[in-house]
C-alpha cells in the first residue's frame, strides 16, 4: 500500500481498484492526504451498485467522508427493491434497517416490498431478531397497503400473530382504513402539466405537478412565463423545454423556452427552423425531436431535433405524411408518431423513425382514425389513446407491438377525451385534462397494464385542454415539486 502512496506523491496519480480501494482510502485518511482520499471517494461513488452500496454506507460511518456517506445512503434508498434482496442487507443492524425503511425517500412503488424486506431480515437470524418486529413494523406504512394484502399477508404472518403489539398495530390500521395513519413516501418521478387553454377560452401559463404517491397536484406556476397552448413539452438534463405552440400573441411560433428546475427560472434557447403549433415532441438519445405540427398555413411533414450541448436545431428526413395534432413517443432507440390531421382529414396511419439511418418507415395503421390523441411508450409497447376521429370523441385505446407490427385493442378510458396530456409515472399510464363532452376538463385517469383497467386519479386544480405533459426525475430538489409530507391533506388518501 505504501508503494501506491509513494507513487501518488511523485506522480499525482494512482490506480484505484476494487481490491485496494478501501485500504488505500484508510491509509490516505490516516496520513491526511486529502486529494487521495477524494480520488478514492470518487472511485467508490462511480462503482456504487446494489451489491456494495450498503457496505460503502457502513464503511463511511467510521471514516469522515460525509458526501460519499450521503450518496451511498441515497443509493440504498433509490434502489431498495434490489438492495433488499442482497446479502449486505441481511447483515445490517436493526437500527440501520429502521433508518432505511423510515425514510420518506425510500423508493418503493408498493409498501408491501418494505414489509417483505423486514420479514426476510428477521427470518435470516430468527432467534436474535424476532424481538425487533415491534421496532420495525411501525416504520412500514401499513395504511398505504391494500386491505386485502394486510389480511392475507400481514395478519397471517407468524411474526405478527406471535406479537401482541404488532397485532394491535395492524388491527388499528384495518379498523381505521378511511383515515390517514401514515404519510406517503416521496415519489421517484413527478408529472408536470404545462399550459393550455382554460374553460374561459383563455391561454394559461399554469404548471401543476402531480405527486403520484400522495395523489395530489401542486401549483408551481412561474408568473414570469407567458401562457402557451398547442405546444410540446420535454424533460432533458434537469430542464423542462416548451416547444412551439401559440404564445400570448396568438401567432404560431418557433420559439423554445427552457425551465431550470433547480432555480425555477425560464430562459429562451435556440428557435426551431419552422414555426409549429399542434407539434409532436419527444426525447431520444439526449436530443429533443419536434415533428410535424401546423405553421399557420398548412400541416407539416418536416421534422428536426435539438442538441442542448450546441444549442442548435438540425433537420432530419421529412415524414411520409403531413401531421398536425398527432402524438409521438420514443421506444427502443426509435420514434413512433401516430395519427393526426393532414389538412384533408384525420389519419389512422403511423410511422417510425430510425435515427441511425435517418429514415421514416410506415408501420401498420391504427384501427381508428385519431387526431388530438395521446401516444406513449409503456411496457415496451406503443399506446394510442383517445382523440377525435372526425365524427366523435374517442375513449378507445390500442397498443402497438413493434416486434409483430400489429395493433390490438385494450380497455377504453372511462371518458372520451381529446387534446389531453399523456405520460407514464411509476408503471401507470396517466391521461390529464383535455376536452370532454364539449367542455374543458381537469379530470385525470390512469391505466394499469397488469389489470387492463382504468381508474380515476386526483383532478387538476385548473380545467384545461391543449396542454402538454412531461415527467421529471432524479433532481436533488425533488421535494420542491411534491406535497410537504408533514402537511399531506387528509382527503387525498
Amino acid at each position: 500500500m505504501m508503494e501506491l502512496i509513494i507513487e501518488f506523491a511523485y506522480t499525482g496519480s494512482v490506480n484505484v481498484t476494487e481490491s485496494n480501494a478501501r485500504r488505500l482510502f484508510m491509509a490516505a485518511d490516516y496520513l491526511n492526504i486529502v486529494k487521495l482520499v477524494q480520488i478514492c471517494c470518487n472511485f467508490f461513488e462511480k462503482t456504487l451498485c446494489p451489491d456494495n452500496c450498503i457496505g460503502i454506507w457502513q464503511f463511511t460511518k467510521t471514516y469522515h467522508a460525509p458526501e460519499l456517506h450521503l450518496k451511498a445512503f441515497h443509493y440504498v434508498l433509490s434502489h431498495f427493491g434490489e438492495v433488499a434482496f442482497g446479502e449486505e442487507f441481511l447483515q445490517l443492524s436493526a437500527q440501520d434497517v429502521s433508518d432505511i425503511i423510515s425514510s420518506d425517500d425510500l423508493n418503493v412503488r408498493q409498501e408491501a416490498a418494505v414489509f417483505e424486506a423486514i420479514i426476510r431480515w428477521i427470518t435470516h437470524e430468527p432467534q436474535e431478531r424476532e424481538g425487533y418486529a415491534d421496532l420495525l413494523l411501525p416504520k412500514v406504512r401499513l395504511s398505504m397497503m391494500p386491505a386485502e394484502y394486510i389480511q392475507s399477508h400481514v395478519l397471517s404472518n407468524r411474526l405478527v400473530t406471535d406479537n401482541l403489539r404488532c397485532q394491535a398495530m395492524v388491527s388499528e390500521v384495518i379498523e381505521s382504513k378511511d383515515r390517514i395513519l401514515s404519510r406517503p413516501r416521496l415519489p421517484s418521478a413527478i408529472l408536470l402539466a404545462i399550459g393550455g387553454l382554460t374553460s374561459s377560452m383563455e391561454l394559461t401559463n399554469v404548471i401543476e405537478a402531480f405527486d403520484v404517491r400522495a395523489n395530489h397536484w401542486l401549483n408551481i406556476t412561474n408568473l414570469s412565463e407567458d401562457p402557451r397552448r398547442f405546444h410540446g413539452a420535454a424533460y432533458l438534463g434537469g430542464y423542462v423545454y416548451c416547444v412551439g405552440g401559440f404564445p400570448r400573441a396568438l401567432m404560431v411560433t418557433n420559439s423554445v423556452r427552457r425551465f431550470d428546475l433547480s432555480t425555477q427560472t425560464w430562459r429562451e434557447v435556440a428557435p426551431m427552423h419552422y414555426c409549429r403549433s399542434h407539434v409532436s415532441v419527444t426525447v431520444l438519445n439526449g436530443c429533443i425531436y419536434a415533428m410535424g405540427g401546423h405553421d399557420g398555413h398548412t400541416s407539416l411533414r418536416c421534422a428536426e431535433f435539438y442538441q442542448p450541448e450546441t444549442n442548435q436545431w438540425l433537420q432530419i428526413a421529412p415524414m411520409h405524411e403531413q401531421r398536425s395534432n398527432a402524438s409521438c413517443t420514443a421506444l427502443n432507440g426509435k420514434i413512433y408518431i401516430c395519427g393526426g390531421y393532414d389538412d384533408n382529414g384525420e389519419l389512422e396511419t403511423a410511422e417510425c423513425y430510425n435515427p441511425e439511418t435517418n429514415q421514416w418507415t410506415l408501420i401498420s395503421p391504427m384501427s381508428s382514425r385519431r387526431r388530438q390523441l395521446g401516444v406513449i411508450a409503456y411496457n415496451n409497447h406503443v399506446y394510442a389513446v383517445g382523440g377525435f376521429d372526425g365524427t366523435a370523441y374517442l375513449q378507445t385505446a390500442e397498443v402497438y407491438n413493434p416486434h409483430t407490427n400489429t395493433w390490438r385493442n385494450v380497455s377504453s378510458m372511462m371518458t372520451p377525451r381529446s387534446c389531453f396530456g399523456i405520460e407514464v409515472v411509476e408503471d401507470r399510464l396517466f391521461v390529464v385534462g383535455g376536452f370532454i363532452d364539449l367542455d374543458y376538463t381537469s379530470s385525470v385517469e390512469c391505466y394499469d397494464s397488469e389489470t387492463n383497467e382504468w381508474s380515476h386519479a386526483c383532478d387538476m386544480d385548473v380545467a384545461r385542454s391543449n396542454l402538454s405533459c412531461c415527467v421529471i426525475s432524479g433532481l436533488p430538489n425533488m421535494a420542491d415539486y411534491t406535497i410537504p409530507r408533514d402537511s399531506v391533506p387528509s382527503c387525498i388518501l
